[in-house]
């Protein structure tokens, strides 16, 4: 601990030096507060022992009132102070059992006292009904006689040895804790001793390891400062000559500086111009790359027709296989229709007079079943001819959008040329505007540069006079620091 303590600055050194013993000093109260608890506990312990032995003795006198009472009942029945003593014993030691039980915290003696309450009870109800009823009843003999039994005399016996326990176990209680305050009496007494010495002891140990930290750095700061201001003013010397070059390099320095000043303002110039012809080309290589993507859009929309007219025609020839399945339906019908109209009119000449007009009907029906037919049949030659148009046209689409698709990969490929082509042109414009921008801060640069270079000549002259005013003021540390020395 003394070697951390040793190595803080004077600061914390002195800082410790006065917290260290406040916080001893202030760990006095805590003890003093325990101490001081532990005897107001004492003393309340004492209160409510007090408290409860002086119930106790009321209880005791009760009793005793009680058992007189009864004695001198039986001895001489006809004067009722006796009774009156009997009932108001029993009645003062009950209130007193009472009084007493809230004050108990040991649950043995609550067992105790309840005991003792149950003697007190016993004795009074066992008296009231056994003898003094007898006596009421003038059988004075039978009274005695159960008197002498001695029931009633080991229930006092009984109850004053519960009574003796009960006020022995307070009693003990009472000891200890006189004890528990005695030790922290003690403790508290050795412990401000112990702690007086050790705030002295650990104060002095402290203000000296103050003071002779505060000795040791003052003289290794003086020894530093004297070795130190040695140094400086060997320094300052060569300082002193190097000024004078460098008054001389930065003559040169800014002569050379104006020179390149002014060629890298030619050269700013000359890139802006080559920045301005990039983005002219840059403007043309946009309006080629837009036109192109307008044809791409062309044709791209031309391509969407084209497949919606594909679209079209095939439904169209998924229609005419619809129509031509139909009419051979309808064909069918019709030689079937035929053939019925056949056997309707045989069956017409086998009925003789009752089919003739039957028969007209089958043939007329046959005739209709022919021109059925025979429509069928132009229908059927429609479709093939429309099937074959189809066809044609079908490839013909065909054709037409692979030469759609031809034309896209052309566009698609000349925008890809004219992007790389304005990429290119972006990149030379980027490239020509960011050396010029590096030209221009060069420009700043230098012209910053030789400013610095004037206010540097400047400070070089103002620096050589500063370095002998230091040398003086070096040589009067030195003194200062020795005369310091002297002192400490």
């Amino acid at each position: 601990m003394f070697a951390k303590i040793r190595n803080l600055n004077i600061r914390n050194k002195m800082l410790v030096g006065y917290l260290a013993p406040a916080a001893i000093y202030l760990g006095f109260p805590v003890v003093v507060i325990v101490t001081t608890n532990q005897v107001l506990k004492t003393f309340q312990e004492t209160e409510r022992v007090q408290q409860v032995v002086g119930e106790t003795t009321n209880i005791s006198l009760g009793a005793e009132q009680m058992v007189r009472g009864l004695r001198g009942y039986l001895i001489n029945h006809k004067d009722q102070q006796f009774l009156t003593d009997f009932h108001t014993g029993a009645e003062l030691a009950r209130q007193s059992a009472n009084n007493v039980e809230p004050t108990l915290k040991n649950p043995e003696q609550k067992i105790r006292l309840q005991r003792i309450r149950e003697l007190v009870n016993q004795y009074y109800e066992g008296c009231n009904e056994e003898i003094i009823r007898l006596l009421e009843q003038n059988q004075t003999a039978k009274a005695i006689a159960v008197f002498n039994t001695g029931k009633y005399r080991n229930l006092v016996n009984e109850f004053l040895e519960a009574n003796r326990e009960f006020r022995e176990t307070e009693l003990k209680m009472l000891q200890r804790e006189t004890q528990i305050t005695k030790a922290t009496l003690s403790f508290f007494v050795s412990t401000l001793v112990v702690g007086s010495v050790l705030l002295v002891l650990f104060g002095a140990g402290i203000a000296w390891m103050i003071s002779s930290g505060i000795v040791g750095t003052i003289d290794r700061a003086i020894s530093s400062i004297a070795s130190s201001s040695t140094e400086i003013a060997a320094t300052v010397e060569e300082q002193e000559r190097m000024a004078s070059q460098q008054a001389a390099s930065v003559n040169q320095t800014t002569t050379t500086m104006d020179e390149l000043g002014a060629s890298s303002r030619a050269t700013s110039q000359q890139i802006e111009t080559a920045a301005s012809q990039a983005m002219q080309a840059l403007t043309l290589a946009d309006a080629g790359t837009k036109a192109v993507e307008e044809t791409l859009k062309t044709m791209a929309a031309l391509k969407a027709k084209v497949q919606d007219m594909q679209g079209q025609i095939m439904q169209l020839s998924e229609q005419t296989d619809r129509i031509g399945n139909i009419s051979t339906v309808v064909s069918d019908l019709a030689n079937q229709t035929n053939m019925l109209a056949l056997n309707a009119a045989v069956e017409a000449v086998r009925a003789g007079e009752h089919g003739k007009g039957f028969g007209v009907v089958a043939s007329e029906i046959r005739k209709l079943a022919e021109r059925s037919k025979k429509s069928a049949a132009q229908i059927n030659l429609l479709v093939i001819d429309i099937q074959k148009a189809i066809n044609s046209t079908v490839m013909v689409t065909d054709e037409g959008t692979k030469t759609v698709e031809i034309g896209v990969n052309i566009a698609s490929e000349t925008a890809a040329a004219f992007a790389g082509v304005a990429n290119s042109i972006n990149n030379v414009v980027l490239s020509s505007q960011q050396v010029s921008l590096n030209a221009k801060q060069q420009a700043i640069a230098i012209e910053q540069v030789v400013e610095a270079m004037n206010s540097l000549n400047q400070a070089a002259a103002q620096t050589a006079c500063g370095i002998a005013q230091t040398k003086v003021g070096t040589q009067k540390l030195n003194e200062a620091a020795l005369d310091l020395k002297a002192v400490v």
